[in-house]
């Protein structure tokens, strides 16, 4: 990935979290949750998949289902900055004169299925993935899951069916980001060692930095990773990524921050970044 590229995505990325941090007050949302997965999400639609504004009713493009459903104000965000969606609708968050909400709605545009319901979505994409298969097209199917979420048993029985079908043409992306609502997985219910489980499942496994562009692109274009396997990435990510004051806080998964706070959140963001800027500058020299 050349330097240019890397940083027109930490820029888009940094815009998609401005978007996060400001639908993050009159009611809140799943703040923390949505900042581990905004880079996973803006390297698959800027980047990765067959998916633009031209195209969101073309049989032939690519598909994305959002499971952790909470986590869509990182869509929303890409949505916007990508052409998709207008950004004064961001505004009418939990209003009642538009459908831009704590979980995605088919109404938005980009939004292929509603979900909320954890567990939901994997089976759905499976559906669409043998689907496409059965018509012989070459869509790529995307399915993300929290990790918490992996607690589902529909999730498994997705990947055992997937397996047994050698669904090579849909990816499940974990986002790793180490909690589940308010408590930390391995808390709750310990999910390690995570990677032998899918493979136990029958699947094909990789696992990456979910906030490092070179790995997210190294493992993407390297699907499928097999002829006959379902594919899973794991992405290890930090919860509220961007923002120190808020990182790895069990209780900073819903937000709903004062307009006061949510200035001051934007100068922490715009902090941490130029200070990665400074840094790579130093060494360079």
């Amino acid at each position: 990935m050349t330097t240019e590229k890397n940083q027109k995505l930490r820029a888009l990325a940094l815009k998609v979290r401005e978007h996060i941090i400001r639908m993050s007050t009159d009611g809140g949302c799943f703040t923390g949750a949505s900042l581990s997965c905004t880079d996973l999400i803006v390297y698959l639609y800027s980047e990765y998949l067959n998916i633009s504004k031209e195209n969101l009713d073309d049989p032939n493009r690519d598909y994305l289902f959002l499971s952790k459903g909470h986590d869509v104000p990182a869509l929303y965000g890409t949505l916007v900055e990508l052409g998709i969606l207008e950004e004064a609708r961001l505004k009418n968050h939990l209003k009642t004169n538009d459908h831009i909400y704590w979980h995605p709605n088919t109404n938005v545009p980009g939004i292929e299925f509603h979900s909320g319901s954890l567990g939901h979505l994997p089976a759905v994409a499976l559906g669409v993935a043998m689907d496409c298969k059965m018509r012989k097209q070459n869509n790529k199917i995307f399915v993300i899951t929290g990790d918490g979420e992996l607690n589902e048993g529909s999730v498994w029985e997705t990947m055992l069916v997937a397996s047994a079908y050698k669904m090579n043409n849909i990816t499940f992306v974990v986002d790793r980001n180490h909690f589940q609502a308010n408590m930390r997985t391995e808390d709750l219910i310990p999910l390690e060692p995570l990677a032998p489980k899918f493979e136990a499942f029958g699947c094909n496994v990789k696992r990456i930095d979910g906030h490092d562009f070179v790995a997210l692109e190294e493992a993407f274009t390297s699907l499928p990773f097999s002829d006959d396997k379902p594919n899973v990435v794991i992405v290890d990510t930090v919860r509220g990524k961007g923002l120190p004051s808020i990182e790895e806080q069990a209780l900073r998964w819903f937000c709903n921050f004062s307009h006061d706070e949510v200035e001051q959140l934007l100068k922490e963001l715009h902090g941490v970044e130029q200070a990665i800027i400074t840094s790579e500058k130093l060494v360079v020299r």
